[in-house]
Parts: structure tokens; C-alpha cells; sequence
């Protein structure tokens, strides 16, 4: 490029200079001496814009070759262990590498080796991010935070010198902390539909991770979702060698982390953290603190001067269920959603009673269902086959309800949401699970071994088949609870736990199916 603009350049000079020259020496008219100025003005003014042409060209192209800095540095980190609630044993995990920041050189001396990368994973919203910059915060450390996606581009070799300039500019800084969020972005497993950048961008990070000193004391973190998608290239020793899971708080857990977010907030005495601790089973970290906030914007809007239960509790539905809009529905269609909501109420009640029903509904919400329910499950480490066929009766339960009360030809869509989660809960009990005809058999794995023709599909509609006639006899036999509890949503629209299982218990019948 630099040679083509030079001949230009000479090419352009040397016409000017001859259009020049002749125009002195020769004894010609006017006429033709004005002729010859004007090609000089038109050749300059072409050799001109040639030459700004192919250097605007130039200068794209250096610009998509260079490195853009995405990095965030934070140089003064306040954010420290102290800041983190939960995650005992990944904070555990952290802690000998603060001391390594600190004073890398008693390692050293030991011969221990620090791990060159720390693989942060687990689902959305647990901390992992939060993790790292107080690992930084602790050691006192500069911290670059970057994003997968920041390596990606559609021209080869870009994300790989984007790479070599970040780790490069680490070594500059000494002791640091890079973060790599949602590493899966750049790092996903390589096949044949893996793109040259991708792969290129994937060597240069391994290149990079297998050719720095650990001495230096750069620490390479990383977060994803999916470690499962990750090449095996990256969790092998050498790579990221320690991988530590951040994974859902328990029970005590979300406690301590409530407790945190709740500093600074007025809550009333009438609030029980405790309480919503037990209530908010599954929630991450972030949904917690998002909680909170919901709960003390309502009292902001409300201004009494605190923070009360009501506001807990709304914010807690608003969370779930997505905030209730205004009912539009005809007389029927309320009856309708109503049946169907009774149906799932009374079959978590008989079926899973160690669940806790928190609210019944029949007003639509913000995630567009007409109405829900909301049943905290028990929390447990280990689940049983009979776990997941209740779970996929009382999915079904709605659309039993409606074929009983309202005939087989009365069915609507408001149940497409549950039998897609209770096929799903299907597909893993016969595919990967082996809790149908095949205990020892995952028909996923064979599936891949093997190639289709299992019979997955067959299997699949046979279980729900026979889930759906369980809790249909199950509902036939408590007809009187469904329409008592179908009766009163229709009166209040919303009933809270202890007042729909009071409806419940008060018109069940003795008289239930043995298959129940």
C-alpha cells in the first residue's frame, strides 16, 4: 500500500512538473497556454484526491488490524471479602491466591506454582464477577475486566492481537488481576463449524496462558454459565487449572446476603428476613439485592418511612410472577383460569405437601400469564424418581382441571407453558435420567454413541400419558375442592397460601384414587 501511494505521488509531481515546464519553453498562442494551465490544475487536483483516498484506506485498515483497549482498570478497588455474603468455599478457594498477590515470592521459594488461571462457574447472577474484583480489591492490585465477546471479530486476527496486547500491557502493570467474563464467548468448544478468528483468538489466549511466568504475579480469572460448552483445551492443567463453583445460596446463605443488601434500607419491625430467607428458594445473589431494591422503591413511593412486610411481599411476587396487570377476560374465561388454578393448587397440596403454597392468582402478569401459582419447593440435595412425577402431574393438573369441568372439548391454550415443562421434565427422566423402562440406560448418551431410533419419543409420550391419567383420576375424585377453591379466586382474584389450603383441606374428600 505504502508503494502504490508513492508511485502515485511521483507519477503526480512529474506531470505537473512537465505541464509546468512546457508551458515555459514553448512559443506557442494563448489559447494553447491556457489549455495547458488547465490540465495542470486538473492533474493536480486528481493526484490530490488519490492520494487521500488510498491513505483514508490505509488508515481503515490499520484500524481494524489494532488493538482496541476494551479493559476496564480499576486501580483503587474498594470492593473486598467483606463485601461478599455467601460462598464460603469459593471465597476459601480465593483467599491463598490474595496471599499470592501479596507476596508472590514466598511461593517462589517454596516451589509452589500458583494456578495460571482461576475458572469462575456457575449460574447467572451468583457472584462470580463480584469474586474476582474483591480478590483484586483484598490484594490491593489493578484489575482489568473484560468480556468475551470484547475478543470477537468477523476479520481474522484481530481477536488474537487483541489477546497478545492485554496480556502484554498485564506484564507492563506486574502483579494484577484480568477477568475474562463469559469466557464461552471466545472459548467454546472447536468442531468444524468453528470460524478461523474464533480459533486463532482461542490459541493466542491458550499461547498466552502457557507462556507467561507465574512470577509476575498476573492472575488470570475467568467466568462462564456453561463450563460444559468450554474447548478441553482451556480446563486442562496449565490452563485454567483451578475451576471453583459458585453456585445457588442456601437457606443460611441468602440470609447473610439479605442482611447485606438490607444495610442502609429502614426496614419495620414487622419485617422477617428470616422469613424471606425460607421463601426465596433458588434465588441467586443478584435476584436478592434486586429484590430488596423493588421492595424500597415501593416504600420510596409509598413515604411513610419504612420499609414494611407488604412491600417485601409484592416485591417478592413482582420478582416471581411479574407485577399483576388489569383482568380483561370474559366471565367464562375468568371461570376458566380459575378451574385451571385450582387444579394446580390442589394437586401440589395432595401430591407434594412438603411444598409451601405462597399464592393463587387469576390476575394476569407482566410475564404474560393469565394467572399462577406460587408454591416454594423443599430444598434438596438428592432428587427421587417420585420428585419429578409429581412435579409433572401438577403441571398437568391445570389442563385436567379444565377437561373435567368444562368437557374434553372445552380446552384451551392457557396450558402450553405447562406441558412444555412437563415434556421437558419427561425428556431428561427417560433420556438422561433412566428412571422409565431402562434404568441403567441414559438414551441421550446412546443417542450420541449410537445414533437415533431409541424410541425416546415413544417413551416420552407414554409418561406423560400416564401422569396425566393419575392426576385426572386424582382431580375426578376432589371435583367439590377444585370448584370451591375456583369459586373463591373468582370472588378475591388472589388468595394467599394459608387461605387457599384452608379452602382445600375444608372440601376434600376422602375417597382418592390408589394411583395417587
Amino acid at each position: 500500500m505504502k508503494r502504490l501511494t508513492t508511485v502515485l505521488m511521483t507519477l503526480t509531481l512529474v506531470t505537473a512538473l512537465a505541464a509546468v515546464l512546457l508551458s515555459l519553453t514553448l512559443q506557442s498562442t494563448p489559447q494553447l497556454r491556457t489549455t495547458l494551465t488547465q490540465v495542470l490544475i486538473v492533474l493536480s487536483m486528481a493526484g490530490l484526491v488519490l492520494l487521500a483516498s488510498f491513505n483514508g484506506r490505509r488508515g481503515r485498515m490499520e484500524t481494524v488490524g489494532a488493538h482496541r483497549d476494551t479493559s476496564k482498570r480499576d486501580e483503587h478497588a474498594t470492593c473486598t471479602f467483606s463485601d461478599i455474603a455467601a460462598n464460603e468455599q469459593a471465597l476459601q478457594s480465593v483467599t491463598e491466591l490474595r496471599d499470592y498477590l501479596k507476596d508472590p515470592g514466598k511461593y517462589v521459594r517454596y516451589g509452589a506454582r500458583m494456578p495460571r488461571g482461576v475458572l469462575l462457574y456457575g449460574p447467572p447472577g451468583t457472584g462470580k464477577t463480584l469474586l474476582a474484583r474483591a480478590l483484586a480489591g483484598e490484594a490491593g492490585v489493578p484489575f482489568f475486566a473484560l468480556s468475551g465477546s470484547d475478543f470477537v471479530e468477523k476479520y481474522v486476527g484481530v481477536g488474537a492481537s487483541r489477546v497478545r496486547a492485554l496480556f502484554k500491557r498485564a506484564r507492563k502493570v506486574g502483579r494484577c488481576v484480568i477477568f475474562i467474563d463469559e469466557i464461552d464467548a471466545m472459548g467454546k468448544r472447536r468442531d468444524d463449524s468453528a470460524s478461523d478468528e474464533r480459533d486463532q483468538t482461542l490459541n493466542a489466549l491458550l499461547s498466552e496462558m502457557s507462556g507467561f511466568y507465574t512470577g509476575d504475579g498476573v492472575i488470570v480469572m475467568a467466568a462462564t454459565n456453561r463450563i460444559e460448552a468450554l474447548d478441553p483445551a482451556l480446563l486442562r492443567p496449565g490452563r485454567f487449572d483451578r475451576q471453583i463453583e459458585v453456585g445457588l445460596p442456601g437457606r443460611d446463605q441468602r440470609l447473610k446476603i439479605l442482611k447485606l443488601h438490607s444495610r442502609g434500607k429502614p426496614l419495620n419491625d414487622d419485617v422477617s428476613l428470616e422469613e424471606l430467607a425460607a421463601q426465596t428458594v433458588s434465588f441467586s445473589g443478584a435476584s436478592l439485592e434486586n429484590l430488596l431494591n423493588e421492595a424500597a422503591l415501593a416504600a420510596a413511593e409509598r413515604d411513610d418511612g419504612g420499609i414494611d412486610r407488604q412491600d417485601l411481599q409484592r416485591a417478592f411476587y413482582k420478582t416471581v410472577a411479574g407485577a399483576d396487570r388489569e383482568m380483561l377476560a370474559s366471565p367464562r374465561e375468568k371461570r376458566i383460569i380459575a378451574v385451571h388454578e385450582a387444579g394446580h393448587a390442589l394437586a401440589s397440596r395432595l401430591l407434594s405437601p412438603e411444598n409451601r403454597l405462597t399464592r393463587v392468582s387469576i390476575l394476569p402478569t407482566g410475564h404474560g400469564a393469565a394467572g399462577y401459582n406460587l408454591c416454594i419447593p423443599q430444598e434438596r440435595v438428592m432428587v427421587e424418581k417420585r420428585h419429578l412425577e409429581n412435579q409433572i402431574r401438577v403441571l398437568l393438573a391445570g389442563r385436567a382441571a379444565e377437561q373435567l369441568v368444562f368437557g374434553d372439548d372445552a380446552l384451551t391454550a392457557g396450558a402450553s407453558s405447562d406441558l412444555a415443562r412437563a415434556t421437558e421434565l419427561a425428556s431428561a427422566m427417560v433420556t438422561e435420567l433412566g428412571m422409565w423402562d431402562e434404568p441403567a440406560v441414559s438414551l441421550k448418551a446412546l443417542n450420541r454413541a449410537c445414533g437415533a431410533g431409541t424410541g425416546a419419543t415413544e417413551a416420552c409420550k407414554a409418561l406423560l400419558r400416564s401422569q396425566y391419567a393419575c392426576v385426572k383420576a386424582l382431580l375426578a375424585s376432589q371435583v367439590g375442592a377444585v370448584n370451591a377453591l375456583a369459586n373463591a379466586l373468582l370472588e378475591a382474584e388472589s388468595l394467599d397460601g394459608d387461605a387457599a389450603t384452608g379452602i382445600i383441606d375444608a372440601h376434600l374428600s376422602s375417597e382418592r384414587p390408589e394411583s395417587a
